[in-house]
């Protein structure tokens, strides 16, 4: 008997020592060792040339074409009676008097003046028909983000970048601390004329007073000016959902294309290109996804601010590559901000122009 408890006990010990030895860990345990499931990204540095050309810094000396919405004031000299305040209907005419509808969208006043003249002559003798410009409507920019007053502005006159701003109320600021903190992120605004990002350096504009960053803007010019302390990741490209990703601490690439929903169909891989940094000092790097899902890689960390795009075939031109990412994220931020702006989760009433002219 007393064999046996002997035996029993020699048992139990060598049974909670070999517990105690597979759950405490042992000396060289460390809670600070880094999860080697994932890992951080390297990074190639991008060089793009965003000089602004000098034609972008001369007002516009084209002469100006009367548009919808624009409001006139018209009269036939020397007859009474036939002063009329009357504007460009958005179908592009303009309705006065005894001449019926003429068109004036797309001409200047005084090739308005001379049709509504001709028109006239069926009922009056050598009219002389005065045509004024009194409101500026069909003529308009975006200026939307981190500024007092976003929306849409009408261009009434040549209008430069910094005016644009400071008409918006100024850059949206906080006094916390005791001083004035901006909360726009300059490094990463952006101006977009015809589809295109305009090559404007935000900081040296604002914060250095860089005149040759002072461009004059254009009819249907867009300006952002993204928060500085925005925390999401832009998924775009061929997601099954692109979006803007709220960024939660160690969030992954494979986390982030989860959350749009996977790869579209045909969604090239193995290249995914992931941008980080300014417009001016972008960096990229290019993951095998493939190679992640088949356990051949680990999943890499992203951070706030990044791009993550979704190729449809295999890249060319690194450089080319980040212009692409920079401007269909551009153009995303764009159309969901004008939609937000317009007050419906519908399309706009107003729409910004993001696609490039038709050639």
């Amino acid at each position: 008997m007393t064999r046996s408890l002997l035996f029993l006990l020699l048992a139990w010990i060598c049974l909670f020592a070999s517990s105690c030895n597979q759950l405490i860990p042992g000396e060289d345990f460390d809670a600070r060792t880094t999860d080697q499931t994932v890992r951080n990204l390297t990074f190639t540095n991008v060089k793009i040339n965003r000089k602004p050309d000098a034609s972008l810094l001369q007002p516009p000396r084209d002469p100006y074409l009367l548009g919808p919405g624009d409001i006139l004031e018209i009269e036939i000299a020397e007859v009474s009676g036939t002063l009329a305040r009357t504007f460009v209907m958005p179908d592009g005419m303009v309705y006065y008097n005894l001449a019926g509808g003429v068109k004036a969208e797309g001409l200047t006043q005084r090739q308005f003046a001379d049709k509504l003249t001709q028109a006239l002559k069926r009922d009056y003798t050598q009219p002389l028909v005065n045509v004024s410009l009194v409101e500026v409507r069909s003529r308009r920019y975006w200026i939307l983000g981190r500024v007092f007053k976003p929306g849409l502005y009408p261009l009434r006159q040549p209008t430069t970048l910094i005016e644009a701003i400071s008409g918006a109320g100024g850059l949206f600021t906080s006094g916390f601390s005791g001083f004035t903190e901006e909360l726009a992120d300059l490094s990463n605004s952006i101006v977009i004329r015809d589809g295109e990002i305009l090559p404007v350096n935000f900081e040296r504009l604002v914060q250095g007073g860089d005149t040759s960053q002072n461009i004059y803007l254009r009819h249907n010019d867009y300006i952002y000016l993204p928060s500085a302390t925005s925390s999401t990741v832009l998924l775009l490209g061929a997601v099954a959902a692109p979006q803007a990703v709220g960024y939660k601490e160690s969030l992954t690439l494979i986390d982030c294309i989860a959350q749009g929903r996977g790869p579209a169909p045909g969604a090239y891989t193995r290249q995914i290109v992931i941008v980080r940094g300014s417009l001016d000092q972008p960096q990229a790097a290019i993951v095998d996804l493939n190679a992640i899902l088949t356990g051949k890689d680990t999943d890499v960390l992203l951070q706030p601010g990044d791009i993550v795009w979704v190729p449809k075939r295999p890249l060319g031109v690194l450089e080319t590559t980040v212009k692409d990412v920079f401007r269909t994220a551009a153009r995303t931020i764009a159309s969901g901000e004008g939609s937000r702006v317009a007050g419906s989760d519908a399309d706009p009433v107003i729409s910004i122009p993001l696609s490039s002219p038709s050639p």
